[in-house]
């Protein structure tokens, strides 16, 4: 499977007792370890108010990466546009390029933007599910409900601080093809005004569309021949159906000719399974801080993970999380991921993983990519 690329995405997590600037120098120098293991990209992740995630600004922190690898193409996964505006995002990473022309990817969201609009469902050509597995084994949970934490306080407030006050994100699809014509430099008014991004316009920069479905982001996507990237590590129960909606909505483009997709898992590997699994007791801890929108919480070390008192409904929120976590040694997390890349036909694999341990997440890339690379 080494023809199938590997790449990072990085949530910059704080273990506890660590600092946000302990965090980022971490991030930076698994950058550069990653780089030397061979993957091909490396993202961070764009989060607001959360007290053990330090990735609030993905242009700034791949500013700095940059600065201290190579060759390893360096990302936003993603960018939440719903706060932003396609002339700021266009200028922030047309800066970067300008420094480091060639090495980035823009990876846009839809994250804190307006609801989607109702639309039809997507073409019927989604890989059956039955018993909650793909034709070839992957497990697919039930679908989890984010109501609860799309409406919590705590995601009004980040709205809040995030936009001027009674200011309104623009339609995804438009600022996306805003953010394309400022690219071209073929952005142009109503009235025929013209508008040139410096840095900006021609930046070498590699587009991709993030979404967990098979709606708007996979629409947006496939509708305008856009790399799509799905996410199985946060919403394990739709990405089937965001892999074959992109597909269904692909038309060929100057960008790509046909369909290509990106597809992330959440993995501990280590010598042995007992020791992986040791290394991913905070896991569940902390997927239960973000999903009661607390915030995800910095993460905890084995200890700490076993001395929270778990009640039915802390185990219903996080247990699809832990059942589609890829933990184990490297042969074993080597296979799932074989699997979910046969079961969604991904053209690459994005993998995050959290340890409390700095040395252990490092040896966790080490091992997964020496296995990787001898199939």
């Amino acid at each position: 499977m080494s023809d199938i690329p590997l790449g990072v995405l990085d949530l910059v997590p704080i273990p506890s007792g660590a600092s946000a600037a302990d965090a980022l120098r971490n991030s930076i120098e698994l950058a550069q370890r990653a780089e030397e293991f061979g993957y091909a990209r490396y993202w961070f992740a764009e989060h607001h108010l959360n007290p053990g995630v330090a990735g609030t600004s993905p242009a700034v922190v791949l500013a700095l990466t940059a600065a201290a690898t190579s060759t390893i193409r360096l990302g936003s996964g993603a960018v939440q546009l719903g706060h932003r505006t396609a002339l700021s995002t266009v200028e922030e990473f047309g800066l970067v390029d300008a420094l480091h022309p060639g090495r980035l990817d823009l990876g846009l969201g839809r994250s804190g933007g307006r609801p989607p609009a109702a639309k039809a469902a997507p073409a019927a050509t989604a890989t059956p599910v039955v018993d909650g597995r793909a034709p070839n084994g992957l497990l697919i949970p039930p679908r989890f409900s984010f109501a609860r934490l799309l409406g919590s306080p705590r995601i009004a407030l980040q709205r809040s601080l995030l936009l001027l006050p009674n200011a309104e994100s623009q339609e995804y699809a438009e600022q996306i093809d805003d953010i394309l014509a400022l690219l071209a430099g073929t952005y142009r008014t109503e009235d025929g005004v013209e508008a040139h991004v410096v840095p900006g316009e021609g930046a070498d920069v590699e587009l991709w569309i993030l979404g967990s479905s098979g709606g708007e982001s996979a629409e947006a996507a496939g509708a305008r021949g856009l790399r799509f990237a799905a996410n199985y590590h946060v919403s394990p129960a739709t990405v089937l159906e965001a892999v074959d909606g992109y597909r269904s909505f692909f038309q060929p483009s100057d960008h790509l000719d046909k369909p290509y997709v990106s597809v992330s898992a959440d993995v501990v590997v280590a010598e042995d399974e007992a020791t992986a699994r040791e290394l991913a007791t905070g896991y569940g801890p902390w997927v239960r801080s973000i999903r009661t929108a607390e915030g995800a919480i910095p993460f905890p070390t084995p200890e700490e993970a076993r001395a929270h008192v778990w009640t039915d409904e802390d185990r219903e929120l996080v247990q699809d999380r832990l059942d589609t976590q890829f933990v184990g040694s490297p042969q074993q997390v080597a296979d799932r991921l074989e699997q979910l890349q046969e079961a969604t036909g991904a053209d690459e694999l994005l993998i995050t993983t959290i340890t409390h341990g700095r040395r252990d997440r490092v040896r966790s890339y080490e091992l997964l990519a020496e296995e990787w690379a001898r199939r």
